[in-house]
């Protein structure tokens, strides 16, 4: 039996239920027209391309379909592009919901969908398994919960690393603002303040998305910053570190979020000497041999899509959304997955350092744990083989 047809089996025999479809005990999900119409709304097109994200969605489900469908059920998954453009993703939204009328939307990926959709997906109660949250309305609405960590626990996250492990007395942060994420990242520090007992030597919340960074550079020297964290991506991470070594500024451990996390910027730095650590959303996909990243390797290397952090997101929300679905007993609706992932209990999964719950909280933020790489030569280099778990803030 493939390991897909397992999971409804494990899912059902855990309550006592039989997997056998076409018998009278049968018991497990059930649908109409053999479907089960499932969506994402993601940036694909535009300023950033997320589409690996939702593709590592389908490839989960293709495998799903292939070796027959949850009970029988298969899953029908559009992917939707919303270009970066609140309009365009506002009518996307809708057409999944009202047209291709979806149970809920899985493996989303994008700049704005949650705060152009959140108000509309908690009006017309469907919930959200976002692949990838970005916005800070991702980590705020009552039906989205993603399941990466996201940029703002995971700017708690590295100073918790940079305060505990690095041990770090004068940390600054230097953030890029967009849209309405100031708040986010302002109550990320808070809650570091909160958890170590510190308090933040400089934050800087003027950080360009494009421009010179000199000036940053010089005033993280000048305030005598032992450690700067910052929410930079791929490019503007390797311009930051060639303008600190153009400078020749030392004594300072440079700390990224997972868009640092990239074999080009490993190969873009590999002659730096400066300490340059980075916080992944899940286990590290650079690390091949790991066991927690075996299966995900083996189902993207079959479905012939590309190892990378992303997919690693995409997969891991088709995998926890397929359990819930195997979990329903009767015709999965979208009032029945709604109850079930209001119900569910803590899923675990390898790739993922924290059991992931949907729940009826207010705001989601399930996923806590990261691993720390270190650049080294132009290798990425595990820092911490036990997942860094954040504590709660007092």
């Amino acid at each position: 039996m493939h390991w897909k047809s397992r999971l409804l089996a494990a899912a059902l025999a855990g309550i006592g239920l039989s997997a056998t479809a076409g018998t009278a005990s049968a018991a497990g999900p059930t649908c109409k027209d053999g479907a089960i119409k499932v969506g994402a709304v993601s940036t694909v097109t535009g300023p950033a391309d997320f589409s690996e994200v939702p593709k590592a969605t389908q490839a989960a489900f293709d495998a799903v379909n292939a070796a027959g469908g949850i009970n029988g059920c298969k899953i029908d998954y559009t992917i939707a592009d919303d270009k970066a453009d609140p309009a365009v993703a506002a009518q996307a939204a809708r057409d999944l919901i009202d047209n291709k009328e979806a149970v809920a939307l899985v493996g989303s990926a994008s700049l704005l969908d949650c705060a152009v959709n959140s108000t509309t997906y908690s009006r017309k109660k469907i919930l959200s398994v976002q692949g990838l949250g970005v916005d800070a309305a991702c980590f705020s609405s009552p039906n989205v919960a993603p399941v990466n960590v996201g940029p703002y626990t995971l700017s708690t996250a590295m100073a918790y690393y940079a305060a505990n492990e690095l041990k770090t007395k004068k940390l600054c942060a230097f953030f890029i603002i967009i849209g309405g994420t100031q708040e986010a990242y302002k109550k990320a520090i808070e809650n570091w303040e909160k958890i170590s007992g510190q308090k933040i030597h400089l934050i800087d919340l003027t950080l360009p998305f494009q421009g010179d960074l000199t000036p940053y550079a010089i005033k993280a020297r000048d305030a005598g910053c032992d450690a700067v964290l910052t929410n930079q991506v791929e490019p503007q991470v390797v311009q930051l570190i060639k303008t600190v070594d153009a400078q020749k500024i030392t004594g300072i451990n440079w700390l990224f979020l997972a868009p640092g996390y990239t074999e080009q910027v490993a190969k873009a730095l590999a002659d730096t000497k400066q300490p340059i650590y980075v916080g992944t959303e899940w286990e590290p996909y650079t690390e091949k041999n790991s066991a927690a990243n075996a299966q995900w390797i083996a189902d993207m290397q079959k479905a012939n899509r590309p190892l990378t952090a992303f997919s690693q997101g995409g997969y891991l929300a088709a995998e926890l959304f397929l359990k819930v679905v195997a979990s329903i007993d009767g015709e999965v609706t979208r009032e029945s997955v709604a109850k079930a992932l209001h119900n569910m209990q803590p899923l675990t999964n390898p790739l993922a350092g924290s059991a992931y719950v949907f729940g009826k909280a207010k705001t989601h933020s399930p996923m806590q744990a990261t691993k720390v790489m270190k650049l080294e030569n132009g290798a990425w280099k595990v820092e911490t083989p036990d997942w860094l778990m954040l504590p709660q803030a007092k």
